[in-house]
């Protein structure tokens, strides 16, 4: 059977083609957001098979299989490895127009050199080819180098002791930088039975007995600087939608006591909101005095089903788009407070629901301060957009709406080391829509400028975030050459696609 996946690839035109090689293909990775375990890269950790590496926590592919009719036994179950890769194949192999046809076969020919289309008549030999592979070195470090990662933020509680990231900077010969992100979710949710739990948890790991709101604070602010130590430059925030009120730290230090002092209280939504309202400003200021960016998603409803949720837990594929209305107001007041005191930190705005992009790439507009491009970003289509039209309609809004030159690219999103073929996937989605727009006369027919654009994307605008903290040897984190430095690096052999430069001018140096 003949590949699917050749150079031409989701690639219309002869344009798409030359901006993909000549100026996506071989950008480093900046995977700036994933829920890969620092742990499992300290450790290099193997795979037995591809059901160990493909389906132990993938929460696409069960998704996909339960929507298909496949018995839970063969997707989180007590079905032989084997069994459930067959499972798997039975419905990859028929999911037209799902993503995870084009991830599978493109993670198939990238790392295992499998270049025929997974089907049940293939299946048992790309077992046995991807099992002798696994077997021979193919671990999780391998595979970050073979995808020439440069850089994995990982994602972090702020109790986290970060040694495993420790390990990797300082021990490990291996030139792919990882760092820690600050995840405080469990700070916001006062109304989770695991609250003053973690509270304890957090005073043991600070020393600071936490009485109030303003102990809480002291000890968030030395987790903060603790993780900048270890290099963090990012922080995440996730929830099902972003509210926002008046508040006050008097408000939240009344609501902290009262959770102390009656553990089974309940509070009004107003009450959760006046929390959550002064945190999130503590945390933005936080941010801001640090330098860091901070990201914020919203648009999902977690663990929808009830019966799953008690039977499977968290992050078993049983979240959904939340059809969120009305976070504008929230957001924007939020944000101009934030501006009005000199607080206001580089963001990045997710929404998991794709209806929302004109209204994010529009509102990002309101906040921009010239100190640099694209300060307050609309982040990459993710998790339920991750797909051909998911991110078209991401991009074409965003130019429409937007500055598209300055979008900080792709993330994984992923706790897979295979995912970073989603980094291809999606450069060439964007260079054959950028190559759609040169090919029907709407972009000047100009390579180096729109080359240009592409590999912002797919590379230096993300860079920026982190050019202060990347390695230059092993076991180092330090200052880095800068982007325009690191451009050198970049030899492309150009194939003749047909393509005519405006000018001498424009050949690349």
């Amino acid at each position: 059977m003949p590949t699917m996946i050749n150079n031409k690839f989701l690639l219309h035109s002869a344009t798409a083609e030359r901006l993909y090689v000549e100026y996506a293909q071989k950008c480093p990775i900046i995977d700036y957001h994933c829920h890969i375990d620092a742990k499992d890269i300290a450790q290099d950790v193997s795979f037995r098979n591809l059901t160990e590496l493909w389906l132990s926590g993938d929460h696409y592919k069960w998704r996909l299989m339960r929507s298909a009719g496949v018995e839970e036994k063969y997707i989180t179950g007590d079905a032989e490895d084997y069994e459930k890769f067959l499972a798997y194949v039975k419905v990859i192999e028929n999911a037209i127009g799902n993503p995870l046809y084009h991830w599978t076969n493109l993670e198939l020919l990238r790392y295992f050199d499998i270049s025929e289309p997974l089907t049940s008549a293939n299946a048992e030999d790309v077992w046995n080819i991807t099992c002798e592979k696994l077997s021979n070195g193919l671990t999780a470090r391998k595979i970050i180098e073979m995808s020439n990662v440069e850089l994995i933020c990982t994602t972090d509680d702020p109790t986290d002791d970060l040694r495993w990231h420790k390990i990797i900077d300082k021990e490990l010969s291996f030139k792919t930088t990882v760092l820690p992100t600050f995840r405080p979710d469990n700070i916001l949710d006062i109304e989770k039975s695991g609250f003053i739990g973690y509270l304890q948890a957090l005073a043991k790991v600070t020393g600071i007995e936490i009485k109030n709101w303003y102990d809480l604070k002291i000890a968030l602010r030395q987790r903060m600087d603790y993780f900048a130590t270890c290099g963090c430059r990012l922080a995440d925030h996730g929830m099902e939608q972003f509210c926002f009120s008046e508040t006050s730290d008097n408000d939240a230090d009344t609501l902290i006591q009262k959770r102390l002092s009656y553990p089974k209280i309940r509070f009004s939504d107003d009450e959760l909101t006046k929390y959550k309202s002064a945190v999130m400003l503590f945390f933005a200021s936080e941010y801001a005095e640090r330098g860091w960016t901070m990201q914020l998603h919203f648009g999902v409803r977690r663990d929808t089903n009830e019966s799953a949720y008690r039977t499977l837990g968290i992050n078993t594929g049983f979240d959904t788009i939340s059809g969120v209305t009305g976070f504008i107001p929230s957001l924007a007041n939020f944000m101009s407070i934030l501006t009005l005191i000199g607080k206001l930190p580089p963001m990045i705005l997710y929404s998991l629901n794709p209806s929302d992009n004109a209204l994010l790439d529009t509102f990002i507009g309101c906040f921009q301060d010239g100190s640099r491009p694209m300060k307050i970003q609309h982040g990459a289509a993710w998790w339920f957009n991750d797909n051909y039209y998911g991110i078209r309609d991401h991009l074409r809004s965003l130019a429409s709406q937007s500055y598209l030159p300055g979008f900080l690219g792709m993330l994984t999103d992923s706790r897979s080391f295979l995912s970073y073929a989603r980094h291809e996937y999606f450069r060439r989605i964007l260079c054959d829509f950028i190559g759609d727009l040169i090919e029907k006369g709407e972009f000047e027919k100009d390579i180096v400028r729109a080359g240009t654009i592409v590999r912002n994307i797919c590379y230096n605008n993300a860079l920026s975030m982190f050019d202060s903290v990347l390695k230059i040897a092993p076991g180092t984190i330090s200052k880095s050459a800068p982007a325009s430095e690191k451009l050198k690096d970049f030899n492309y052999e150009s194939p003749s696609f047909g393509l005519p430069e405006t000018s001498a001018s424009n050949s690349e140096s």
